[in-house]
């Protein structure tokens, strides 16, 4: 399946939770108002009016999973995952809201002795009915925010249980004023905001770590690293970076290859590298490799630093110091590496001079281009060359 079609798929898959537990709110918000009304219960009518807020949230949900989910275009390179990060956000936000209105309102009703009449058999099914739904519309749901590593539907899934546990706390005040107890209504109630609150923390705290792009833990760092030592042909890996979007994990690093490997072996390599690191972490969207001939790690960026001069300057230069000699013009092949801040200078020919080797010939071009400083290792060969 491409990544296209996984998004879509996940995408679906959201969707559909999310519009069962918007069926379920429904119902459930409506059974609740009906039952608070005919026995005159206004926990009930509130609670009802809490399921009923639920319908609002997914509505939001499905907007941020299909904008989300969609693949990266021109003007989001990376993808719409922040779109997910930023509605997460703002359902724990949500949650704190939701478990500060709980605990205030249940504090107040405490300290001002407020206390339940007792509401009947009645009431306290629809009631039981009513938890047992949202929580399996709970579970339901976090069981697919796993699957497809969704934070925001995560985030929903608790939002559920927040109305589970406060249909929780209608019960326990229902049956506790049935039994003529009205004060543990409230007390219950402080606690499970308490609980709501703590969730919607985690939640704005784990989001907050995306916005900023905080790493994955150092343990599946080391995991990556270690797939990427394995590949062979791999000298070294260094500034491996990690950050995620959504629910899906961007990398980069730096792959250390022997130095005078061709570009396109050194590119399978990293390709190679690519494809293992995608075996350990099946959530990599995107991966981003720099192949170097030596470990630089530590070392000023490249782009702070004098340039060496390229191949059309080289030839150039080259050709100034070294016109006069035979072997140059009938090289027919030239090969430069950058290494160790020198450039090392191949040169093919078919033929050499009249009684000279190739050690000779070299010797006569590093004698004719001791003034420049940036020539390092130079070497002659004989042979067809380059096509």
């Amino acid at each position: 399946m491409s990544t296209v079609q996984q998004r879509s798929a996940q995408a679906r898959e959201a969707h559909k939770v999310t519009l069962v537990g918007a069926a379920v709110d429904l119902v459930v918000g409506l059974a609740k108002l009906i039952a608070g009304w005919l026995v005159g219960s206004a926990a009930l009518i509130a609670d009802g009016i809490h399921s009923f807020s639920d319908i609002v949230t997914d509505i939001f949900v499905i907007a941020a999973t299909h904008f989300g989910r969609q693949a990266p275009d021109h003007d989001h390179p990376y993808g719409h995952g922040r779109i997910e990060t930023l509605a997460t956000l703002w359902l724990g936000g949500m949650l704190i809201f939701v478990a500060g209105g709980i605990a205030w309102a249940s504090l107040t009703r405490l300290l001002a002795g407020d206390v339940a009449t007792a509401p009947g058999l009645w009431a306290i099914g629809v009631a039981v009915i009513a938890l047992l739904a949202k929580e399996w519309i709970f579970r339901y749901t976090l069981r697919i925010a796993q699957r497809i590593d969704s934070r925001l539907l995560e985030a929903n899934a608790w939002h559920s249980r927040s109305d589970a546990l406060s249909t929780l706390v209608v019960l326990i005040g229902l049956l506790a004023a049935q039994i003529g107890i009205g004060w543990m209504d409230a007390a219950a109630a402080i606690v499970v905001g308490v609980m709501v609150g703590q969730v919607g923390g985690r939640l704005l705290w784990e989001s907050g770590q995306e916005l900023v792009d905080t790493a994955l833990p150092e343990q599946d760092q080391a995991t990556l690293y270690d797939a990427a030592m394995a590949v062979p042909g791999v000298e070294g890996v260094h500034d491996l970076r990690t950050r995620r979007i959504g629910g899906e994990v961007l990398l980069d690093l730096h792959i250390v290859v022997f130095p005078r490997v061709t570009v396109s072996e050194a590119h399978e390599i990293g390709n190679e590298v690519s494809r293992r690191l995608r075996d350990v972490y099946p959530n990599l969207f995107d991966v981003t490799f720099h192949i170097d001939p030596q470990d630089d790690a530590g070392e000023t960026e490249h782009s702070l630093r004098p340039g060496l001069p390229l191949r059309a300057d080289i030839e150039g230069i080259l050709n100034e110091a070294w016109h006069g000699l035979s072997v140059w013009h009938d090289r027919v092949a030239l090969d430069l590496h950058y290494i160790d801040d020198h450039v090392d200078v191949s040169i093919y020919v078919h033929s050499l001079p009249e009684g000279q080797d190739l050690d000779d010939a070299a010797r006569t071009l590093r004698e004719a281009s001791h003034s420049l400083a940036w020539v390092g290792r130079l070497r002659v060969w004989q042979g067809p060359g380059k096509s």
